[in-house]
């Protein structure tokens, strides 16, 4: 039986994006079938740290803190060896579609697995991963020649399509097929002029490899004043499953979130509303009321210090990332925001600049080495 997603290694197709980040790109791993991606993520964790899985399927890697460096201070938040914790984090799961009904026909019907823009699917190919393997298939609905007038005027509906495998017949489609396998758009990354990648599962494969990449230079830099532990949690399309159990689990004493924003210089977008965050801008450090204001200050002037360019967003309330999840966890954790700024979100071509992916990693990294052992983020 394969995994969903296979572990074949993306082609490059210029220099720039580092290959573990094509390959995550490549894995097909939508909410509740990471197994592909969590595997690309847990070889790369394991060159510099301690890994391990939860039953989530939310992989973990685990940066000691430096020689030295322990707490006198509360328990809260604090490991069975005394030291204190944070937990970085990004989400690993990406949208897709899962198989509802087989017809006599042999046409497939889906739900969606996250949240999309209908419009987006039609005519796309995708690929179903199933127990022999994936296949592909073909996203149709009725032509637009045999619309009618009313039909031509309405929004189209998941419900008006279909996915075609080719099969002859309803008996050779569930030969193929099952009811409960899920599908992705068929869809290579491809990076653009300027160190610009696109790709279908930027939201938020990316936020996974920051993490990864984060943790990767503290461990280079020798561990810092607290353990450091990254996360590529679950579910996070669907129920935010990975961050509640992995912030609940972990007991941290302070939380990262890094996900995707929208980037506000293509067309159509109000930055009166949402903010001016440019391609090539920087990471966005989110404030707002659910979020640490501290925690916040520390990431902003880390940022200033180290002269690496960011953005400010603003959050009136719930953000809408794992962020919303893991600040509530036991009895409240610390949490802060950073986003890499992301065109065209919840398609198969969503679009970052690479600096900014860089920055965001080396943000994180910096806000963590700044840590002390005695630095407390309570309101």
């Amino acid at each position: 039986m394969s995994p969903a997603g296979s572990k074949a290694r993306a082609p490059r197709q210029a220099p720039g994006a580092p290959q573990v980040l094509l390959d995550l790109l490549s894995a097909r791993g939508p909410s509740g079938y990471e197994a592909a991606p969590v595997a690309i993520w847990r070889e790369a964790a394991g060159e510099f740290a301690q890994v391990s899985t939860d039953v989530v399927g939310t992989p973990v890697a685990r940066v000691p803190p430096r020689a030295g460096a322990r707490d006198g201070r509360s328990s809260i938040g604090r490991s069975k060896l005394g030291r204190r914790r944070l937990l970085v984090m990004g989400h690993i799961d990406e949208i897709g579609v899962i198989v509802t009904h087989i017809d006599d026909d042999g046409f497939l019907w889906f739900r969606p697995v996250g949240g999309w823009d209908p419009q987006i699917l039609i005519g796309q190919r995708v690929l179903i991963d199933t127990r022999d393997g994936p296949i592909p298939g073909l996203v149709g609905r009725k032509p637009i020649h045999l619309l009618r007038d009313e039909e031509e005027k309405k929004v189209v509906q998941i419900r008006d399509m279909h996915i075609d495998v080719g099969a002859r017949d309803g008996a050779q489609a569930r030969k193929l097929v099952r009811i409960g396998d899920v599908a992705v758009i068929d869809s290579l990354p491809l990076e653009l002029p300027n160190g610009r990648l696109s790709a279908r599962a930027l939201d938020n494969r990316i936020g996974s490899y920051v993490a990864l990449q984060a943790a990767r230079l503290v461990a280079d830099a020798g561990g810092a004043a607290w353990e450091l532990v990254a996360a590529a949690v679950t579910q996070e399309e669907t129920t935010f499953a990975g961050s509640r159990t992995s912030a609940f689990a972990l007991e941290p004493s302070a939380a990262i979130v890094i996900d995707v924003t929208h980037a506000t210089d293509a067309p159509g977008i109000e930055v009166k509303e949402e903010g001016r965050h440019k391609l090539g801008s920087g990471p966005v450090i989110c404030r707002g009321s659910t979020l640490n204001e501290a925690l916040f200050e520390l990431l902003h002037e880390t940022a200033r210090k180290d002269k690496i360019p960011f953005t400010i967003q603003a959050s009136a309330r719930a953000t809408g990332t794992d962020a919303d999840a893991v600040h509530l966890s036991r009895g409240g954790v610390p949490t802060a925001l950073v986003s890499v700024p992301l065109r065209y979100m919840h398609s198969p071509v969503e679009l970052v600049q690479l600096d900014d992916v860089d920055a965001c990693a080396r943000l994180v990294a910096a806000a963590a080495l700044r840590l002390r052992p005695s630095s407390e983020f309570a309101r």
